[in-house]
């Protein structure tokens, strides 16, 4: 476990796990996290090895959850709508993103960001695991999306986030509809697209953002689930599905705005609440629903 760094006003976070036959990973990615976490929730995405004894021997007060359709962004809903802390961190259980770095983007969100996204293109970022083919394809991604809502991410696809609990309902995530006959298993947003789709309703609802710097792992065991190609179209059926931020929202001064990403240490104004945003993809506007767990 990392050094405790809990201050006098520390917040409390819950840190959400997706995992699939991640048992040889696990304990590196437990024994990077820092030890006044509040808590620790596991995500199985229907398992075949030890991941969960692994994940249970190691600490036995981690949440067990097991996702209600298929695919990261399904369990990261199944995740959100179980926490409790103030603040949500969502890590990979492959060890690509470093848990260690945690307190970073607390420290981001405790400066005045409502939303911490880490970004492997700052100074002090980076990334031992992304090819060429992936970082090219990333940038243009990451321009076609600020360019349609106003953005200004620097790494739109790098999937290491921090938000506060209490905008989880702006995201506007599903954990509960089954998938429609045809899908696959999965609803538009049940796969690596999540990131984008969370990055769109958050713009759309003026959440103040601050980009991290991490460095991004390369997977210690097993293979990734990741195809660049199959993944990169559903990040971009994503951007097209879901509308443009609202221009009426444009130019008014109660944070209903897209602003410049705050630099961590920068402090902001505390927005005025936000609504959860219509969703044509088949996610609910509500709140999270609560998966079952076991």
């Amino acid at each position: 476990m990392q050094a405790n760094t809990r201050g006098p006003n520390w917040p409390r976070v819950s840190v959400v796990v997706p995992a699939l036959n991640e048992a040889r990973n696990i304990p590196h990615v437990f024994a990077r996290l820092p030890e006044d976490v509040h808590e620790v929730i596991l995500v199985d995405g229907h398992s075949v090895d030890d991941t969960l004894a692994v994940a249970r021997r190691l600490r036995p007060d981690v949440r067990i959850v097991t996702q209600s359709r298929r695919g990261k962004g399904n369990a990261l809903a199944c995740g959100f709508a179980v926490a409790t802390g103030d603040i949500i961190a969502m890590i990979d259980a492959d060890g690509s993103t470093d848990p260690a770095e945690i307190p970073l983007f607390v420290n981001a969100l405790t400066d005045g960001a409502d939303f911490a996204k880490g970004t492997r293109c700052a100074k002090g970022g980076g990334s031992s695991d992304i090819t060429r083919f992936r970082s090219l394809g990333n940038r243009a991604l990451s321009a076609i999306f600020n360019m349609r809502y106003g953005t200004h991410y620097s790494d739109l696809c790098y999937g290491f986030n921090v938000f506060w609990r209490r905008h989880a309902g702006v995201l506007g995530l599903d954990a509960e509809s089954p998938a429609p006959p045809g899908a696959n298993g999965q609803l538009l947003g049940d796969g690596f697209e999540i990131e984008t789709l969370i990055h769109i309703r958050v713009a759309k609802a003026g959440l103040r953002v601050a980009e991290v710097p991490s460095f991004e792992h390369s997977r210690i065991h097993g293979a990734s689930n990741l195809s660049a190609s199959r993944d990169g179209i559903r990040v971009v059926r994503t951007m097209l599905a879901e509308p443009r931020r609202d221009r009426r929202w444009a130019g008014r001064g109660d944070g209903m705005t897209a602003p410049a990403p705050l630099e961590p240490g920068a402090r902001a104004k505390e927005p005025a609440t936000p609504t959860a945003p219509a969703s044509p993809t088949g996610f609910s506007a509500g709140d999270l629903a609560t998966p079952s767990s076991r």
